[in-house]
């Protein structure tokens, strides 16, 4: 059994002030928040670039609320909380021989989990979905456990010379000592009691997100790397999650393309029947009503999905290249950085690539787009249906205009990811930081003690989607209509984003540049809700995990 008091008092200052020079990256004796952002950063802690986990330790090291942490207030925290820490190990360790395996880590981040999401699995059996997101876990808090791994590996390669069937290290025998637990939770704060159950939420809260399109569409891209399975699973729940909500898309397209038709929430009757005289003040009613009337009047329920195929085609190619384009440019800023691996990166390194990826994407997969939205923009009773008119519409645009007619207000739709990127990933802080003090003040509990459930940052992520598609949302309208012009449902013609800013302007004032956003909006959560449950029940299904 490991004793806890195996080093003199001698030897535990002499290993505090070891550490708090670590953290005194300035020399000066003293700590301030900036510094221990960067300490993060240039010892590569796991929690480097959290800003919100490291401000939240150093107001638990600044004992004296100074603002500053001294090695005097360093010690008096590294003391209480390796308290902590010892009685925690002691409760995972079960067998005491100092050590803890990944199993026991496993065990008790499930209770953990079913307590902060009110799940009780039968007998507290671990899925092997867990088990992969916690061994996971385990790989990102602990990569110092690898040098026991190749320690044993060479012993075992000892033992085995004459057979060289000896079995290989497997997630069951990895192993952290109390060392190893200490040193890594020292530098997390304490949530619930529990540093490792907040250095896990902080794992899954920033690896398990969203991805959610400016138009409402969910890319799982997340978990490619781990396999061409779950690019397949991903793919599959895409095309099922896109197909169930065309008729969201197919209702944006009719009113961006559709000029003649305004919001009789914002416009009185009287206003609308001055814009057009000859129409019948009765038969005045919602945009979005006289859309529905007017697909399902022309083409009953498969009207409302026509464009579709194009739509779920291009799933796959620009997951791929998201993925692919995103992976290569963490790679590239990975060099630029400095870092050793691409899960060092910096938030903001991370972001531009995801910037950069979302931009290939779109170019890539952009002619779909455009064929998409002209298809939908043919006359509702031609007598060319399905292949024949999708055929059909790209040899007109061929013949119009070549390929570079297929590229019609790329520019503006490639400019608009970033700032949509900025907006969701301001939007989901701001939202963070709201509920954690909102439960802070209804549970009578520090804000550091406040964590977030899974259930709770699903429904995020799709707000803050919402939050940015909204504000982009006049740029996407002005790309699709370049990209429809001139077509049945959008006869004007325009040279340029300036052209048809203005002449949006002009015909429909502000309130044209939002024309489609309630469909847009509307398809966000069913579209995550969708995509999600998708994916989970096709990884069961594949064997994934």
């Amino acid at each position: 059994m490991l004793l806890k008091n195996c080093e003199t008092d001698k030897q535990r200052d002499i290993r505090y002030a070891c550490l708090f020079k670590e953290l005194d990256v300035k020399g000066n004796g003293q700590v301030t928040l900036d510094n221990l952002i960067s300490a993060f950063e240039k010892n590569d802690h796991p929690l480097k670039g959290n800003d919100e986990a490291i401000k939240m330790l150093f107001t638990a090291m600044d004992v004296n609320k100074d603002s500053v942490v001294d090695l005097s207030d360093f010690k008096k925290y590294a003391s209480n909380a390796e308290s902590q820490i010892w009685n925690g190990f002691q409760r995972i360790d079960l067998d005491h021989d100092g050590k803890i395996g990944i199993n026991e880590i496993n065990r008790y981040l499930s209770d953990l989990d079913n307590q902060s999401i009110c799940n009780n699995e039968l007998n507290h059996e671990l899925s092997n979905e867990k088990m992969n997101k916690f061994s996971r876990f385990f790989e990102w808090a602990f990569p110092k456990r690898k040098a026991n791994i190749a320690l044993r590996g060479q012993a075992s390669h000892k033992k085995n010379t004459d057979n060289d069937r000896s079995k290989k290290t497997t997630d069951s025998d990895l192993y952290v000592t109390y060392d190893q637990w200490r040193d890594f939770l020292l530098l997390v704060p304490r949530k619930q009691g529990s540093r490792l159950h907040t250095a896990y939420s902080y794992f899954y809260l920033f690896n398990e997100d969203v991805d959610l399109s400016s138009e409402g569409d969910v890319t799982l891209i997340n978990d490619f790397i781990r396999g061409f399975g779950f690019f397949i699973a991903g793919g599959i729940s895409g095309v099922i999650s896109r197909t169930c909500t065309a008729p969201f898309d197919r209702l944006k397209v009719f009113l961006i393309a559709r000029t003649d038709l305004s919001s009789i929430l914002l416009n009185s009757k009287t206003d609308l029947l001055a814009k057009n005289p000859n129409a019948d003040i009765n038969k005045i009613s919602s945009p979005l009503a006289k859309a529905v009337k007017s697909l399902y009047r022309q083409g009953g329920i498969k009207a409302f999905y026509v464009g579709n195929g194009l739509n779920v085609i291009k799933v796959f190619p620009e997951s791929s290249i998201k993925f692919g384009s995103f992976e290569v440019t963490k790679k590239i800023m990975t060099k630029l950085e400095g870092c050793r691996d691409t899960k060092d990166l910096s938030k903001f390194s991370t972001y531009i690539a995801g910037g950069l990826a979302g931009m290939a994407a779109q170019f890539s997969v952009y002619p779909i787009d455009t064929l998409k939205f002209r298809v939908q923009c043919a006359p509702l009773d031609t007598k060319l249906k399905g292949n024949n008119l999708l055929f059909q519409t790209a040899k007109d645009m061929f013949r119009e205009g070549g390929l570079r007619l297929f590229y019609r207000g790329v520019t503006v739709g490639i400019v608009g990811i970033f700032p949509y990127a900025a907006l969701d990933l301001g939007t989901f802080s701001a939202l963070k930081k709201w509920y954690i003090a909102k439960q802070a003040k209804t549970l009578n509990l520090p804000q550091d003690q406040v964590t977030l459930s899974n259930l709770v940052v699903l429904p995020m992520g799709a707000f803050s989607g919402t939050v940015g598609a909204s504000v982009v949302y006049p740029i996407n309208l002005l790309r699709t209509r370049l990209q429809a012009q001139g077509t049945y449902a959008h006869p004007y013609v325009y040279n340029g984003f300036k052209d048809v800013l203005l002449k949006t302007l002009e015909r429909e004032g502000y309130q044209g540049l939002f024309k489609g956003l309630v469909p847009t909006l509307a398809k966000v959560c069913p579209a995550v809700s969708i995509s999600y449950l998708c994916y989970e029940n096709l990884k069961k299904f594949m064997n994934l995990e």
